[in-house]
C-alpha cells in the first residue's frame, strides 16, 4: 500500500472519529429524550448513508415510536407493534441484533417481510439499545432500513453498534434527568397546594400534607395531580 492510500485511509478514520465526537457532544447537549433520539437517527443516516431509520423505546406501559425519518419506517413499526411479532420485537425481548439481508428471502416473519418488501424495504438492521445492567431485554431499538438487498456489511454493523451505545447512555441520562425534573416539579406543586390549605383551613404543614395524601388515596389520583387541581381550581377533587 502506497503513502497516498495510507493518507486516504487516515483521512477516512479521522472523519469517522470527528463524526462520533460530534455525536457525543450533541447527545450530551440535547435537552431531552426526544431531541436525543432525533440526533441519533440523523447521525445514523449520515454515517451509513441511509434514507430510512427510526428508534422505538420501551415506555412505562407500552412501546413508544420515538423517532422515524418517514412514513415508511412508521409503517414498518406499526405492523410489528400491532402483531407483536417481527425483528423489532425479537430485538427488544432478547437484546440481540437482528439482520435481514433481503426481505424477499427471509422466512422468519414471512407476512411482515412481504408487507415491508412491498413498501420498498429490502434490508433491515435492528440494533438494541442496552441498559448495561445485566438484563437481556433492551430499552429500545435503533432500526436501519435500505431499499437495497444485503445493504449492511460488517463495518455498517459496527457503526450501528457504536451509535446504539451512544444512544443508550444518552437516553438513560436524559430519562433520569427528566424523572428528577418531574420530581422537583411535583414537590413544588405539593408545596404550593399545602400553602393554600394551610391558609384556608388554618392547619399546619403536616395536616395539610395529610389532607392531600388522603384525597390522593381516596380518588386514586397521583399526589401531584391532586395538588395541581387544587392550585388550578382552588378546590379539592370530589
Amino acid at each position: 500500500m502506497d503513502q497516498s492510500q495510507n493518507d486516504g485511509r487516515g483521512g477516512a478514520d479521522e472523519s469517522a472519529a470527528d463524526t462520533f465526537a460530534r455525536l457525543a457532544i450533541e447527545l450530551h447537549d440535547a435537552p431531552g429524550v426526544e431531541e436525543t433520539i432525533d440526533a441519533v437517527v440523523q447521525f445514523a443516516l449520515q454515517a451509513l448513508r441511509l434514507t430510512h431509520a427510526g428508534v422505538v423505546l420501551h415506555g412505562r406501559r407500552k412501546l413508544e415510536v420515538a423517532a422515524v425519518t418517514d412514513s415508511t419506517v412508521a409503517e414498518v413499526y406499526s405492523l410489528q407493534i400491532e402483531s407483536e411479532s417481527g425483528p423489532l420485537i425479537t430485538t427488544l425481548q432478547s437484546g440481540a441484533t437482528v439482520l435481514i439481508r433481503d426481505t424477499h428471502a427471509d422466512d422468519r416473519w414471512p407476512k411482515w417481510a412481504d408487507k415491508v418488501a412491498a413498501l420498498g424495504v429490502r434490508s433491515v438492521l435492528d440494533v438494541p439499545l442496552a441498559t448495561g445492567n445485566g438484563t437481556r431485554a433492551a430499552i429500545g431499538v435503533l432500526g436501519l432500513y435500505s431499499p437495497e438487498p444485503d445493504a449492511f456489511g460488517a463495518d455498517d454493523e459496527a457503526i450501528a453498534h457504536i451509535l446504539a451505545r451512544h444512544a443508550s447512555v444518552a437516553v438513560a441520562v436524559a430519562r433520569h434527568e427528566e424523572t428528577m425534573a418531574q420530581a422537583v416539579d411535583a414537590r413544588k406543586l405539593v408545596g404550593q397546594a399545602m400553602g393554600i390549605l394551610m391558609e384556608r383551613f388554618d392547619v399546619d404543614g403536616d395536616r395539610a400534607f395529610a389532607i392531600l395524601k388522603r384525597y390522593s388515596q381516596d380518588t386514586n389520583t397521583k399526589l401531584r395531580d391532586v395538588a395541581q387541581q387544587l392550585i388550578d381550581t382552588r378546590k379539592l377533587p370530589r
